[in-house]
């Protein structure tokens, strides 16, 4: 192969970007991630600065659940029109609503907070969350359906987008929120983060496009709730197992549940450990968020490009390895204590395998998953990869008080965590070819 081909094939590759509907997944990629800085790392910090224990941090995490069962009303994002929205297009006047909601929750929480009342701020935030899940589901289904089904070669690429859009989403506000909160206070930092929430909702309204319907909604008004439940939960349950075959389908949700468990578990308590052993917020704010975001979206776009050429399973594979590797050297910080030296290896080396399996991780999902339900069967295994990030990783506080603060031996206990879910991979890599590459 001549210089001048494989000048002309990286070209080729790069260009695949030039399509709008990428960059479109990308806003409504950063639209998914930023409620999490409402309820997510930020208000750990806050919690932890009002003195609540660990224990209780975690437990407060519990709020994540909506992700999990959000595939119960995932039919009705698929079939059910929302009357006074219809002129915004089906996926778009459901993404608009979410945010409308979000908008008027977040403007309560900065207003309060858990100084205020610990218990409103508890149902604000798990109000905040099932309203983001809600929100998923559109984006999701947008993001499955904009994909043409021939188009197999955009899958990565879209969950590259996917995924530096939603790390954008909630790393970029958040090192900002952490850098500025010692200075201002949470509550005006959480009043200026519902601001970018205006301003993501104009981008919605001015520069997504509405995708191509498979199927016109059915509202319930026009069939029985019999029929509908059978049109939508049964059909789209039944065309999955059918698609797959019972064996495969099963050792898929197996895998989809396990697999990010070790990350949840660390993600959920690394804020509490990095002000334990001696980090400020602004640390926080400069190294975890601001660095982190660096990291993570250079290394998505490559992922891309590295599912494309591996392939989604064996993509899984070798980022599963490294996240578990990745999570042996927080274990060594915990060791060392607050070096910042150590603290960009492990967050440069985090970032890297984060952005590799969590674009693998969607483009695995998305491959199977059916254009005719999109939001349905997306949302189920998405919320069945997200039940063990939040009932099982809500005890992650409680693991580490059990282990008397031992934090060195929960991050290696975090890394063990992935070793069931390489294993169930491997089985499906024998059982199923995912992609070209893997046959």
């Amino acid at each position: 192969m001549t210089d001048t081909t494989v000048e002309q094939s990286l070209i080729d590759r790069i260009s695949v970007y030039r399509d709008p509907r990428l960059w479109r997944i990308f806003l409504l990629g950063t639209i998914s991630g930023f409620p999490w800085v409402f309820i997510g790392s930020e208000m750990t910090a806050w919690l932890a600065d009002v003195e609540l224990s660990r224990s209780a941090i975690g437990l407060f995490g519990a709020v994540f659940v909506a992700y999990t069962v959000n595939f119960l009303w995932a039919p009705l994002i698929d079939h059910l029109p929302l009357p006074g929205f219809r002129r915004l297009g089906h996926r778009r006047s459901w993404i608009v609503l979410c945010m409308l909601l979000l908008i008027v929750q977040a403007l309560v929480l900065a207003a309060t907070g858990p100084s205020f009342s610990l218990l409103l701020t508890a149902a604000l935030c798990l109000g905040i969350a099932i309203v983001s899940a809600t929100q998923d589901l559109a984006i999701d289904a947008y993001r499955v359906t904009v994909i043409e089904e021939h188009e197999e070669h955009m899958i990565g690429h879209a969950a590259a987008m996917a995924t530096c859009g939603w790390w954008t989403g909630l790393s970029l506000p958040g090192a900002f929120a952490f850098i500025l909160a010692d200075q201002y206070g949470w509550n005006a930092v959480y009043f200026g983060l519902t601001g970018i929430l205006v301003v993501l909702i104009v981008g919605v309204l001015l520069g997504v496009k509405e995708p191509p319907r498979v199927i016109e909604p059915n509202t319930v008004s026009r069939v029985t709730r019999i029929q509908f439940f059978d049109r939508t939960y049964v059909a789209a349950v039944a065309e999955f197992f059918h698609r797959n075959g019972i064996r495969l389908a099963l050792g898929l949700l197996v895998f989809i549940f396990v697999f990010k468990l070790g990350e949840a578990f660390l993600g959920r308590m690394v804020v509490v450990f990095y002000k334990e052993i001696g980090f400020t917020n602004a640390d926080i704010g400069v190294y975890s968020k601001g660095l982190g975001l660096v990291i993570t979206i250079t290394c998505a776009i490559a992922a891309g490009f590295f599912t494309s050429y591996f392939g989604t399973v064996k993509g899984l594979m070798l980022a599963g390895i490294g996240m578990a590797a990745t999570n042996l050297l927080f274990a060594w910080l915990a060791t060392v204590g607050p070096d910042k030296s150590l603290l960009v290896f492990a967050l440069v080396a985090d970032g890297i395998t984060s952005a590799l399996s969590t674009v693998a991780f969607v483009a695995f999902i998305t491959y199977f998953t059916s254009h005719l339900h999109a939001a349905t069967q997306y949302g189920a295994l998405a919320s069945l990869g997200n039940a063990g990030r939040t009932l099982l990783a809500a005890s992650s506080g409680i693991l580490v008080d059990w282990l008397g603060g031992d934090w060195m031996t929960f991050f290696v206990l975090t890394a063990v965590m992935v070793s069931p879910a390489l294993a169930i991979l491997w089985w499906i890599g024998r059982s199923a070819v995912v992609s070209e590459n893997d046959s």
